[in-house]
């Protein structure tokens, strides 16, 4: 367990919160009493909805699929109007 005067408390908080996720405990020191401590709060365990995640992936699959083919045709015009646009 870590001790910390009040000053060091403002002083060296990155230290104070990498302590505190790592799950250390810290005491608070004031005026050479310890006056309280300070601790983390668990964590709660979400569970897992598998329903709910394959939900999300299929919200994520696109509504329509070109085919191969048919994928090189289309990058060509989208580079040409893209290219025309600049151009003028």
């Amino acid at each position: 367990m870590n001790y910390i005067t009040s000053t060091e408390l403002r002083t060296k908080t990155s230290e104070v919160m990498r302590t505190l996720q790592n799950g250390g405990s810290i005491r608070l020191i004031h005026k050479s009493k310890v006056i309280g401590e300070i601790t983390p709060t668990p964590s709660p365990v979400k569970p897992f909805d598998s329903e709910k995640f394959l939900l999300a992936l299929k919200g994520l699959k696109p509504k329509k699929l070109i085919p191969r083919k048919d994928r090189d045709k289309i990058y060509r015009k989208h580079l040409e109007e893209k290219l025309s646009q600049t151009k003028n």
